[in-house]
């Protein structure tokens, strides 16, 4: 997966090899070879090339796309999980791998936020009861201010 990734990001942000060899303080050759997949870089090299293209060093290396969506590695932090159904009372199944992530368990409580231009969002209801608290309290301390 590592040569796919490397070739797709590099295309994907119109680099040349020779471009993004220099950023990596490589030859032309070597990052061909690795393209290739006939070689492969060592940590080092293949932390830079993630700081590079602005992802993580386990999805540069383990990232296969979905079928579907045949899309490129993903910038750091995020994800996409995938496609889901709602059912007919509007429950959806969260994906496996997005709940090991985000470490979501059975009788956990999430809030729902909609934004009618960007879509909807899953937050922890207790970190969603934090953040307002902390906002609550910063507006009531600049009133006091």
């Amino acid at each position: 997966m590592f040569h796919e990734n490397l070739a797709r990001l590099r295309r994907l942000r119109q680099m040349t090899q020779e471009e993004l060899a220099e950023r990596v303080g490589v030859s032309r050759q070597a990052l061909a070879k690795w393209e290739a997949g006939e070689t492969t870089p060592d940590i080092e090299k293949s932390r830079v090339i993630a700081e590079v293209f602005g992802v993580s060093l386990d999805d540069l290396v383990n990232y296969e796309p979905d079928e579907a969506f045949g899309l490129a590695v993903p910038p750091k932090g995020r994800h996409l999980f995938g496609v889901v159904t709602v059912g007919d009372k509007g429950q959806i199944v969260i994906p496996a791998r997005a709940r090991k992530q985000f470490s979501i368990r059975p009788g956990d409580e999430l809030v729902v936020l909609g934004d009618e231009a960007q879509g909807l969002a899953l937050l922890r209801a207790d970190d969603f009861m934090a953040m307002a608290e902390a906002i609550r309290k910063s507006i009531a301390d600049g009133e006091r201010g």
